[in-house]
């Protein structure tokens, strides 16, 4: 198959971009101690979650039970899953998924803990578990100090294998490289790092310190203690993340097909929000600089005519870069990977 050969809308992988991307982050983390725990919720594909471990990952992280579920149906052997799970099914769930893999699960509840160690001792099983602590996004986890010990201790003393901590700085990611973003991370580091140490002084071992994003890699990624990172964008990168980190090349795009033009004003393509997130903003087009997005309706990219010389006729064949990838590779059930104009692998998100 080819890019002609494509029904529209199409999501499509360039794969010498991705790759580039791919071993760009590698390499990064073949030079230090810290280890890469690469996120799921991107592009959910268990072929290129191999390809991240095979490229040195320790392990996948992932965002619901559900990833989970599929990660270890597709032979991965250690999930963390970065995010509170509360459901009475959806633990009983987790605990099923610790006797056939290694998962670990964060907490920042301990109520919470003391169901999934009741779950794992009716099953005979040991659940691993890191304490989610705020680093400053205000989101999820106890905060830093006292609570985030006292959730420790009470995790082991449920039963419960306490491995460690997660802090997740999304509010550093997305600011620009420099001084006040490098200050910013230390400032969501240190906390984690004294309540760590306070936790080892107790005599409980702090294995694992789990931190950071694609937008905050190289600077979490060489705080001293941090153990793993979890970026994850980095490999499609999305025109939204590229604003603040240049690191990595966008490498995901909508194939689209005009269906509808208007001389002078505008075109229209057959995507729209049932196949690409504007939720960060509108997509651009690749590649032709006199056409301007100006909105998305359900089946429906309306594109403006800066430039009304612009080269665009209906049935030809646009591509849209796409703006945030996590949302819109959810809404397909396939991604084409392309490398010289033909499909090299056909890729489907799942969990």
């Amino acid at each position: 198959m080819t890019r002609d050969d494509l029904e529209t809308p199409a999501l499509i992988i360039d794969l010498e971009l991705m790759e580039a991307n791919l071993e760009r982050m590698a390499a990064f983390f073949r030079e230090g101690p810290v280890k890469l725990r690469p996120h799921f919720k991107n592009h959910k594909c268990p072929d290129l979650a191999w390809r991240q471990l095979d490229a040195g990952a320790i392990g996948i992280t992932c965002a619901t039970i559900r990833e989970a579920e599929c990660l270890i149906h597709h032979g991965f052997r250690s999930v963390l899953l970065a995010n509170e799970i509360v459901d009475g099914a959806k633990i009983n769930r987790c605990v099923n998924l610790a006797r056939r893999a290694e998962v670990i699960v964060c907490i920042d509840n301990e109520k919470i803990a003391a169901e999934l160690a009741r779950a794992a001792r009716n099953r005979h099983t040991q659940l691993s578990v890191l304490a989610d602590v705020d680093t400053g996004l205000h989101r999820c986890g106890v905060p830093p100090g006292e609570p985030a010990i006292r959730l420790a201790r009470a995790a082991a003393e449920l039963g419960l294998r306490f491995r460690g901590l997660m802090g997740y700085e999304g509010h550093v990611l997305r600011k620009p490289p420099g001084p006040e973003k490098a200050a910013a991370v230390a400032a969501a580091m240190q906390p984690l790092m004294e309540t760590k140490a306070c936790i080892e002084l107790t005599g409980m071992p702090v294995e694992i310190v789990s931190v950071g994003g694609t937008g905050t890699y190289s600077l979490s990624g060489r705080y001293p203690g941090v153990t793993e990172i979890q970026a994850g964008s980095y490999l499609l990168m999305d025109t939204d993340y590229r604003q603040c980190c240049a690191d990595f090349t966008p490498a995901l795009t909508l194939l689209t097909t005009v269906i509808s033009k208007t001389d002078g004003e505008r075109v229209v393509t057959d995507a729209g929000l049932k196949a690409l997130s504007c939720e960060r903003g509108v997509p651009a087009v690749k590649d032709l600089p006199g056409l301007r997005t100006r909105r998305l309706t359900a089946e429906h990219a309306i594109i403006d005519l800066a430039d009304a010389s612009a080269p665009v006729q209906v049935g030809d064949r646009i591509e849209m870069w796409v703006h945030y990838s996590d949302a819109t590779v959810s809404l397909h059930e396939r991604i084409y990977a392309m490398r010289g104009g033909r499909v090299e692998a056909i890729l489907r998100p799942e969990g």
